[in-house]
């Protein structure tokens, strides 16, 4: 029995040490699976003529990524008896082909509707850091299983903030790419000009990895730029409004930022905090059309705070619709103008330290908002972007640094983000 395999086995005991917790993690998890697919990786591994970027990495996978022989449900009870997939969706093909072991279906948010990873079907699972603390959604059981050192990679989705959310939360690295950089095919939409896949990690090598395979070879040239970047540090969006703990974290990741030589220069993104309400309008009319043959089925079955989400569709008309659209299209070129000439442009991750899931439960709508407000403003404006954890304070859990760009930036971004976690974290 090889290394892979004995890897395998050893993370499927801690994972049935957890106990009724860990079925808050998965929607599907079965040990036999994984443990053919360690021993697929491993004779894959010993005949390969070079190294496997991914060899031997355990990689859980979102409910929306399809697997052969698997039903990809979304976590939802209206899916859980779909038809298994035929194939393997591009992104698991690649990972496995680099010597990645799919480890369990991870459960999310209902059908990756929501910011804070609350599901009342398979449960919700506390972040690494806080127990009763959220974990960030929707991609919550996969963040919560590379933050528990259960597997090295979780594929998750970004939507509005789906990957950096839950990396944000549980210590980790995550990347929303451009949304053209990996193939959505085969992987459960939402809405369909918002959402993206990338990785998320418990080291920056292992995230970018991840995604180099998980996109086809993008960003190939990735390396920490010497001499002094060019940051934009946002105003009027993205900076307001923070609590204590945000703010913290970021007044001091900037003060590293500054001592290490970097040039921080103010930008005022206030269009984008103004244009905010668009992502409603359109994620949700995407989404039901999606559903809208089920709205009956969903009242009785689903989530109910999913379902709002989906509904708001209904209270906006087709003329405010066509608005919207063309008001996003604004946004995406004025982002694009407004972030030239700089690297990147660095913000706080989250607006607001991650609650309870009590009060997550008592004050859906307001904490969703929150948790999502940052992120989902770089969804709106089609842009990439990555989130790193921060240790510039003692507060007991690391901040996150949200590194974004432009659309099609991305090897940009992940140059920056190398070099900004060598200034904030050390040598890794």
């Amino acid at each position: 029995m090889g290394e892979i395999v004995e890897k395998a086995r050893a993370a499927i005991g801690r994972v049935e040490a957890l106990g009724d917790a860990a079925s808050a993690l998965f929607t599907e998890f079965s040990p036999a699976r994984i443990l053919q697919a360690a021993a697929e990786a491993e004779t894959l591994v010993a005949a390969a003529d070079r190294p496997l970027p991914l060899a031997g990495l355990l990689v859980s996978v979102k409910d929306l990524y399809d697997e052969a022989g698997q039903r990809t449900t979304a976590a939802s009870l209206l899916l859980k008896d779909r038809a298994p997939a035929n194939e393997d969706c591009p992104v698991v093909a690649r990972i496995k082909a680099a010597g990645g072991v799919p480890f369990g279906r991870t459960a999310m948010s209902e059908f990756a509707y929501s910011g804070v990873g609350l599901n009342p079907h398979y449960g919700t699972p506390s972040n690494v850091f806080e127990e009763g603390g959220i974990p960030g959604g929707s991609t919550s059981g996969g963040g919560v299983t590379v933050g528990l050192g259960l597997c090295d990679i979780a594929l998750g989705t970004d939507t509005g903030g789906s990957i950096r959310i839950p990396s944000a939360i549980n210590g980790l690295y995550g990347h929303k790419p451009s949304q053209d950089k990996v193939p959505l095919e085969g992987v459960h939409p939402l809405a369909v000009s918002f959402d993206s896949c990338g990785p998320l990690a418990a080291d920056f090598a292992t995230m970018l990895a991840a995604y180099q395979v998980m996109s086809g070879g993008d960003a190939p040239g990735v390396e920490a730029p010497a001499g002094s970047l060019r940051l934009a540090v946002p105003e009027n969006a993205f900076t307001n409004e923070l609590d204590e703990w945000s703010r913290g974290h970021f007044e001091a990741a900037k003060a590293c930022l500054a001592e290490a030589g970097h040039d921080l220069v103010p930008l005022d993104l206030g269009f984008l905090h103004e244009a905010l309400p668009l992502n409603r309008i359109l994620v949700s009319a995407e989404a039901h059309a999606l559903y809208k043959d089920h709205l009956d089925t969903l009242a009785g079955i689903g989530d109910p705070r999913v379902l709002a989400r989906i509904r708001f569709r209904e209270t906006v008309s087709d003329e405010d619709l066509a608005r919207a659209k063309a008001a996003r299209l604004e946004v995406i070129a004025r982002t694009a103008e407004a972030l030239s000439g700089f690297d990147a442009m660095i913000a706080p991750t989250l607006q607001i330290r991650p609650p309870s899931i009590e009060d997550a439960l008592a004050d859906f709508d307001r904490i969703n908002a929150a948790m999502l407000r940052n992120t989902s403003m770089l969804n709106l404006a089609d842009a990439c972007a990555m989130s790193m954890p921060t240790r510039g304070t003692s507060s007991g859990r690391p901040g996150a640094l949200m590194i974004g760009g432009a659309k099609g930036h991305d090897e940009r971004v992940l140059s920056v983000g190398a070099r900004l976690d060598r200034d904030l974290n050390g040598e890794r």
